[in-house]
């Protein structure tokens, strides 16, 4: 199980990295591209197909622990919050969501670390363009922002996972509930 889990994630990551590039690249104050199409061939054209990879390993180093990070505690957190067993929405979805939040937090410091990554080939900055990958990239971080710049949008990075991961473990939840019920009559 846990192997398709990480052939998944490894596939999945492969197939969205350069989507992400673009949509990095697009949300960037004074981003010069219209399209995504436009993005896309721009980015292709400058930087090489591995301006779209560069931030990969560090996608997977940080896809990895937000998962383990989002089920430990969703489980630990339903077996807290549940009274009794079976299907409850709102012990689910809140579960759901302080589970999102907490991985969220935790594996900003990568998120921070891809972004930077991902943007390089747009920036003016000479050492940001340089940045070879996940150790270069948090080394420039470091030293230009301290540790603290490692948590750089963390509120905005919560408040995005919390209600995602709410509606997904309770989407799971629901459904789950209806095959058992559906299974046991």
């Amino acid at each position: 199980m846990a192997a398709s889990g990480a052939a998944a994630t490894i596939t999945s990551d492969a197939l969205m990295n350069p989507f992400d590039v673009v949509k990095q690249r697009m949300q960037m104050h004074g981003s010069a591209y219209s399209n995504s199409f436009q993005c896309a061939g721009s980015v292709f054209r400058n930087e090489g197909i591995r301006a779209f990879y560069v931030s990969y390993p560090t996608t997977l180093a940080m896809s990895v622990p937000f998962s383990a990070c989002q089920f430990m505690a969703y489980e630990s957190l339903t077996k807290v919050l549940q009274r009794q067993p079976g299907y409850d929405p709102i012990t689910h979805c809140t579960a759901g969501a302080l589970a999102g939040g907490f991985a969220a937090a935790v594996t900003t410091p990568l998120d921070v670390i891809k972004t930077l990554l991902q943007t390089r080939g747009a920036s003016n900055d000479a050492e940001v363009r340089g940045a070879r990958g996940l150790w270069h990239a948090a080394t420039i971080i470091k030293s230009r922002n301290g540790y603290r710049g490692f948590f750089s949008g963390i509120q905005p990075r919560i408040l995005t996972a919390a209600p995602s991961t709410a509606i997904c473990w309770s989407a799971y939840e629901v459904a789950k509930a209806y095959f058992v019920a559906a299974n046991d009559s």
